[in-house]
């Protein structure tokens, strides 16, 4: 079975994260409310100011930092129908809020579908991929559909879900990333910045998983800087800068003997 088509079985039903379990009841509207004043109270509009450099803007961007996100999805805990309340209101940190909060076990193959048709930026983006959409049973299938994908942060997507697969499903055989650095290798020549650099970022990171996947990216990369574009020729340039380096060397060896003496 392959991992384009199969779900990801060995994915766990639950975020291995901080988060208190809560009830998923039904959310009311005074509930939803209550939220989002809290979001409002933590917004800075110097925090919002700065994110525009990171191209982070809008009025629906209230200016929260990240360990303050945090904090609240702490207080909040898990709560899949209170993530799916604050996706609909459009602000950016209500958003990245419903990520955190998000229950992987209920989430639904429709939902990641309709959620990634709304990313307008990065942030969210990576973190509905990195905190959420990882942990569902549907990882794997959606990360190569969306890596096929015209749109830029839909694509992007797909790569950010293979580079977070990569470093936080430990379980995952190295037979569930080879067809990945196939479609690293088919999409190197996307030319939009928030494009090659999640290539890029797959690339790496599925590279510095082990010493057999880390030569199979080394190959993998030189083949794509023989490509005549800009953006191949970065992409594995700078990835091997890092994976063939002596510090990720020396990082697999002592991990993989480590795990011999288990």
């Amino acid at each position: 079975m392959s991992l384009a088509s199969a779900k990801f079985r060995g994915c766990p039903q639950r975020k291995p994260e901080y988060f208190i379990p809560s009830q998923s009841a039904r959310v009311t509207h005074s509930e939803l409310q209550s939220l989002l004043r809290q979001l409002h109270r933590l917004a800075d509009p110097a925090v919002a100011k700065g994110a525009e450099r990171f191209g982070i803007k809008g009025a629906n961007v209230l200016g929260i930092t990240a360990p303050r996100l945090r904090a609240l999805a702490k207080t909040v805990g898990t709560n899949q129908e209170l993530s799916l309340a604050l996706w609909p209101t459009g602000f950016h940190e209500a958003r990245a809020l419903a990520a955190l909060i998000g229950d992987p076990a209920l989430v639904s193959k429709r939902q990641m579908e309709r959620w990634v048709r709304d990313f307008d930026n990065w942030a969210v983006c990576d973190a509905c991929c990195a905190e959420l959409f990882i942990y569902t049973s549907y990882a794997g299938e959606c990360a190569f559909r969306w890596s096929s994908q015209k749109e830029e942060f839909v694509k992007r997507a797909g790569f950010v879900m293979m580079a977070s697969m990569a470093v936080h499903l430990k379980r995952l055989g190295d037979d569930k990333f080879i067809p990945m650095l196939r479609a690293i290798k088919r999409e190197s020549t996307d030319e939009r910045n928030f494009v090659r650099k999640a290539v890029n970022w797959a690339l790496r990171q599925i590279g510095k998983r082990n010493s057999n996947l880390n030569l199979l990216a080394i190959l993998t990369a030189g083949q794509i800087g023989a490509i005549e574009s800009r953006s191949a020729r970065w992409i594995a340039s700078d990835a091997l800068r890092e994976l063939e380096s002596a510090a990720v060397r020396r990082r697999l060896q002592s991990r993989e003997k480590k795990n011999r003496t288990r």
